[in-house]
């Protein structure tokens, strides 16, 4: 699993910048991988190149930057963002199968599935997740009754009624008519939730009152919607390092509404992340400054 965690550069005043906390976290996931390194187990060669793979890591530096603007001490959160990043990479893996997407690229590299099989994929699946929740009952300076809620969070967050159902809505019902309401709830299924329960683990890491939770979780599934809009809006290109017009066919908000309306929505969605988030850390927080630099067109 990878021992406890203190990286000196994230806990001094030089982690204050953002390119810090990346490498710190880079350095992290390296580090929770390192009875991987050197294997011949397909496996375990796969878990490496799906995870250590340069990403945008958008929900982990989300559930950093969070916790620590609440005053949480640092050294659990890298591990905390590391198994919210363990859990988005095996659903992108799942996402990108043949019975799923049958997708070919993924962050610029053959995906999983085509670089080591079916089987490897499914597999590198069950161990990512189940590396995600080791993580976090090992995770240093949370007590048993936080682990216990935050292993409850991801849980929920991953079955029936989270990332499961979202794919399954995106697979059976993308293709049907559909309203505007039950594409935005497949979107929260679909993106939505991880990006809640990072803020639910940043909050309980940090011990936050009701009223700042509640604002965060509103927070997350706006900031959700808008980024899905995001990746709809750039479906017909391939600069993101996957498959152009995989939603040719589907019942996304572009398709339905067209490009023009779905930027007014983005805008909507952004609008209203940033007034939850205002209302918790004021303005031009750290967090504030990491979500415009999500959507730069849009400020």
């Amino acid at each position: 699993m990878g021992s406890s965690f203190t990286d000196p550069a994230f806990d001094s005043a030089e982690s204050e910048s953002l390119a810090a906390i990346q490498q710190a976290f880079e350095r992290r996931l390296e580090e929770l991988l390192s009875d991987t390194q050197g294997s011949d187990d397909p496996v375990s060669q796969a878990m490496r190149t799906s995870l250590l793979v340069s990403g945008k890591r958008v929900r982990p530096l989300l559930l950093v930057l969070a916790a620590r603007e609440l005053g949480c001490p640092a050294p659990m959160l890298l591990d905390l963002g590391a198994s919210v990043e363990m859990i988005h990479t095996a659903s992108l893996i799942l996402d990108d199968l043949p019975c799923m997407d049958n997708a070919s690229m993924r962050r610029g590299r053959p995906t999983v599935h085509r670089q080591h099989g079916e089987d490897v994929a499914m597999l590198t699946v069950v161990a990512l997740l189940s590396r995600a929740f080791g993580v976090v009952s090992e995770a240093p300076g949370l007590s048993a009754e936080q682990r216990t809620m935050m292993i409850g969070h991801l849980s929920q967050a991953i079955g029936a009624q989270g990332l499961v159902r979202g794919q399954y809505e995106d697979l059976h019902e993308a293709h049907r008519p559909r309203s505007v309401t039950d594409v935005m709830i497949t979107n929260r299924h679909k993106t939505g939730v991880l990006f809640q329960v990072s803020l639910r683990m940043a909050t309980l890491a940090a011990g936050t009152d009701q009223a700042a939770t509640d604002a965060l979780e509103r927070f997350a599934l706006a900031l959700g919607q808008a980024y899905q809009l995001c990746d709809d809006l750039g479906d017909c290109s391939a600069v993101h390092g996957k498959d152009a017009y995989q939603d040719r066919d589907k019942a996304t908000l572009v398709n339905l509404l067209g490009a023009e309306e779905v930027r007014r929505l983005l805008n909507e969605q952004l609008e209203e992340a940033d007034r939850y988030l205002t209302l918790v850390y004021g303005p031009r927080s750290a967090l504030c400054n990491f979500m415009r630099s999500l959507f730069p067109r849009a400020w």
